[in-house]
């Protein structure tokens, strides 16, 4: 009798817990409806274009070769694969009959209009820092996009992640409207630059760490992460940029690429490609903001570009130094100008975070894949060795890089990660500049 008491109690406690649980999830569908003139007058989408350039929308929204904003890209996570939504105004399977409140909803709390929750692969973490007339000018931009009929892709996550109702419970543990700082001692630049990199330019799902469940860690904030199979460096004083970040250098590298650092290579090219329509005020309130996160948190290892000889009698780094001397020391020993019209003096690899990250995939994947400036600009140019050379050449090479222009140790499993990436035939028209 106990034990069946217990047991009833158990049960009823169960089913309590999944009624709540499924009221807690619920969400109603929003009815139908579409933009009024009024909000999609000519001004408000000519800033929604500067917001959705902030944000990067395209970048997510847009797959390769694929129409603008018509989604279908598909966006890697530890749980499987996630593909972005067509957001264009098509009515079927678009956004199209989206009214203002019910794209605020999905914005800021990430129901859509369905009430289906949205994973947050679509950074509502941040967007929900968002003002009501930038939520508004973001949706009268996407309400007058060229509608594109295109389904979208069922996600590839397996039970019970692509269960949508468990992430309600994940909202309950870490949806957390973000935090914009405020300093009476900053000026409004500095202000500006906050509210886009904590919210809408979303900063911190990229160079912050996650938990298990695909959390940012708060108190971690930018110390670093990783995105798409790259390693994303940190933004607060654990960088290891032998070279400090300021203003000027962060202002030049997100508008294109800065002689001393580099340019953006991997998830953070389409970021700097997206600021070319963005005004130069902008650009320079995030530089404002991002370079006073180099301040923050523990302080790194800093110490300064390194070019150290390399023993004679190593036969790996004999091997690494032949490979550099013939594919890349042309253009990275000081003397001249580069291809790309990058001067020698300022390409050299001893000022590259690259060769200072506790991971080489960066490394790897930009000797695979190549460097190319974008049409008709000036940039650095790199050919890509993913097909001439060998993993064993690859990683003889990248052993001799950290070596020299490194204080650090080699990279641990260096060649199994080589021969990893390497596997993976160069991109089509693959497009990178040296990582910051």
């Amino acid at each position: 009798m106990v034990r069946r008491r217990i047991a009833i109690g158990l049960g009823g406690a169960f089913l309590l817990a999944a009624i709540g649980f499924a009221a807690a999830s619920w969400r109603p569908a929003l009815a139908p409806g579409g933009p009024t003139p009024a909000e999609t007058a000519p001004e408000q989408v000519r800033k929604g274009a500067v917001l959705a350039s902030l944000g990067y929308c395209a970048s997510c929204h847009t797959a390769e070769d694929g129409r603008p904003y018509a989604g279908g890209r598909g966006v890697g996570t530890p749980f499987g694969t996630i593909y972005a939504t067509n957001i264009t105004p098509d009515p079927e399977t678009g956004i199209g009959r989206y009214t203002l409140a019910a794209f605020t909803r999905a914005m800021r709390e990430g129901v859509d209009r369905e009430g289906r929750h949205l994973y947050p692969a679509f950074p509502y973490t941040h967007y929900a820092g968002l003002t009501d007339p930038d939520v508004a000018a973001l949706y009268a931009f996407a309400m007058t996009r060229e509608p594109v009929r295109a389904e979208a892709k069922a996600n590839a996550l397996p039970f019970p992640f692509s269960w949508r109702p468990l992430l309600a419970g994940w909202k309950l543990l870490f949806f957390r409207e973000p935090n914009i700082p405020a300093d009476p001692r900053r000026d409004a630049a500095w202000h500006r630059g906050a509210y886009l990199a904590e919210a809408l330019s979303h900063c911190g799902a990229c160079h912050s760490p996650r938990n298990l469940l695909g959390a940012e860690v708060r108190t971690k904030a930018y110390s670093g992460g990783e995105a798409d199979g790259w390693w994303v460096p940190p933004l607060d004083r654990s960088s290891p940029a032998p070279l400090p970040w300021g203003e000027a250098d962060l202002t030049r590298y997100l508008a294109e690429w800065d002689p001393l650092h580099g340019g953006a290579a991997g998830p953070m090219r389409p970021v700097v490609e997206a600021h070319r329509t963005v005004p130069a005020d902008e650009i320079r309130a995030l530089a404002s903001y991002v370079a006073t996160l180099y301040g923050r948190g523990p302080a790194g290892s800093r110490t300064g570009p390194v070019d150290r000889a390399m023993p004679a009698d190593d036969p790996a780094f004999a091997r690494g130094a032949a490979t550099y001397a013939g594919a890349c020391a042309v253009c990275h020993e000081s003397g001249g100008g580069a291809a790309g019209g990058v001067p020698y003096t300022t390409s050299s690899l001893g000022h590259r975070t690259t060769l200072r990250a506790p991971d080489p995939r960066n490394l790897i994947l930009v000797l695979r894949d190549g460097i190319a400036p974008r049409e008709h600009a000036p940039g650095p140019i790199m050919p890509a060795y993913g097909t001439t050379l060998t993993p064993d050449q690859t990683t003889d090479l990248a052993a001799y890089l950290r070596a020299r222009f490194s204080p650090d140790g080699p990279w641990p499993r260096l060649g199994e990660t080589v021969r990893d990436l390497m596997r993976q035939a160069p991109r089509p028209g693959a497009r990178a500049e040296s990582a910051p």
